[in-house]
């Protein structure tokens, strides 16, 4: 493949699509996989010029291999988009992937805690050191009740926080930004662990509001392993991450009467079909709420 129309896709999913890094890297990852598929099986080294059955062998490769349909999906996603830049930037005259079908996968339910698990899950004191245990329980608290994401979280800078206003500026997907509201509950956390964060000994990253002991920004893996321990002794799903924390705070907003819409800004959402995903399991609330008020219901 032409180094430079590799490079150019980088630009362009930096500059113009303002992709993060990590999506960045996970797109020409999956475009370098099948280059070097394809120079395997093919002989071919530029995949600019392949047709849709060299695509199609490499898929039959990754599922023979025990590739998830997802995973594939994913990987072809990322092909996608290469072509569709080298056919905007002219560099071919047809999309190979055109009239490709996504692989079918199977919806997996997303179960979010209970309201109870959520007061166990904060009731509990994880560490005998100050710091630790207020930060771990700021940042429970900060993905229940504002559903922000892991990377969202990771990237709060000091300067996103309004003490006056009670609210915070998150920096979300495309580079959009949102404010959000903080529970009074939650500022009393956040100033008792700005507190203690003030006494740490080292701050090497202190542009971020979240630091380790040592004074250093957290990284993706420290915080999805915080919230796994912390639930792991007050919760039996198989699941336990940041990710059911947002999924917790949706599904807790819409059946206690929160509107679509109001929740779809609060995540972040660009359009209400985001959004929706999370309504599944409000539904069994709604179901009681119609079943227990409808007159034709009632003997």
């Amino acid at each position: 493949m032409a180094t430079n129309n590799k490079d150019a896709f980088r630009d362009y999913l930096q500059f113009e699509k303002k992709y993060s890094p990590h999506t960045i890297n996970a797109y020409l990852n999956d475009i370098t996989y099948f280059e070097s598929f394809n120079k395997q099986c093919f002989e071919q080294d530029a995949i600019e010029q392949v047709n849709y059955n060299q695509i199609r062998s490499w898929i039959v490769s990754l599922v023979e291999d025990g590739v998830s349909n997802s995973t594939v999906n994913r990987k072809i996603a990322s092909l996608k988009a290469f072509y569709r830049f080298l056919l905007k930037i002219k560099q071919i005259q047809i999309n190979p992937l055109l009239k490709h079908k996504a692989l079918k996968t199977e919806k997996k339910l997303q179960i979010p805690f209970s309201e109870k698990e959520l007061v166990d899950a904060l009731s509990q004191n994880l560490h005998s050191e100050g710091f630790q245990e207020v930060r771990d329980k700021l940042i429970v608290e900060l993905f229940y009740t504002s559903g922000i994401r892991r990377t969202e979280l990771i990237h709060i800078k000091c300067s996103n926080v309004n003490l006056v206003n009670n609210t915070l500026k998150v920096l979300g997907k495309r580079n959009k930004e949102r404010i959000l509201p903080i529970l009074p509950i939650v500022m009393e956390q956040l100033l008792l662990y700005i507190k203690e964060r003030s006494l740490l000994g080292t701050i090497v990253d202190g542009d971020y509001l979240f630091l380790t002991k040592k004074g250093l920004k957290l990284s993706d893996s420290f915080v999805y392993r915080l919230i796994n321990s912390y639930f792991s002794a007050v919760s039996e799903k198989v699941k336990k991450s940041p990710h059911i924390l947002r999924h917790t705070f949706a599904t807790h907003l819409l059946n206690n009467g929160a509107d679509l819409n109001s929740v779809k800004e609060l995540l972040g959402h660009s359009s209400l079909a985001s959004t929706q995903v999370y309504t599944h399991s409000s539904l069994s609330e709604l179901k009681k709420v119609y079943q227990e008020a409808h007159p034709r219901n009632k003997k």
